[in-house]
């Protein structure tokens, strides 16, 4: 699923950025698991079957969010399953995760607007507000 979500987002935005190599993502998600530094929650359908969904959170600190903080940093639900509640569900499932770890908060970048204002409109949705600012970066 994860290719998928970066696939999905260089079609709409038409920008090569993302290392969409199969076997390095699985190895290094494989890894974060492993050093506990990655928490994914899947949202299956109930009889079990291949996941419709879900969501990564890591841990970050911040003098500006209070101290300890969630991130997500991925966040997917198949086209086909949108408008489900399926992506609400995983939401609330990373707010309970993040009020159990002591989180003051939790934090979500959007993919680039405005091809992906209906993300930016569910999240808003979900109660998260815009900060401000865009997402930088830069190869090290």
């Amino acid at each position: 699923m994860m290719l998928e979500l970066l696939e999905e987002i260089e079609a709409q935005t038409g920008s090569l950025q993302f290392d969409t190599d199969r076997q390095a993502i699985a190895v290094r998600c494989a890894q974060f698991i492993t050093r506990e530094i990655y928490t994914v929650l899947l949202a299956r359908p109930q009889a079990g079957g291949a996941p419709l969904g879900f969501v990564a959170l890591t841990e970050a600190h911040a003098l500006y969010a209070g101290g300890l903080f969630g991130l997500i940093p991925e966040f997917y639900v198949r086209p086909g399953f949108r408008s489900e509640g399926i992506g609400s569900a995983l939401v609330a499932a990373a707010k309970g995760l993040g009020r159990d770890r002591g989180w003051a908060r939790l934090e979500v970048t959007t993919p680039p607007l405005p091809q992906f204002e209906r993300t930016l409109h569910f999240y808003e949705a979900q109660g998260f507000e815009v900060a401000g600012g865009r997402k930088m970066k830069v190869r090290l």
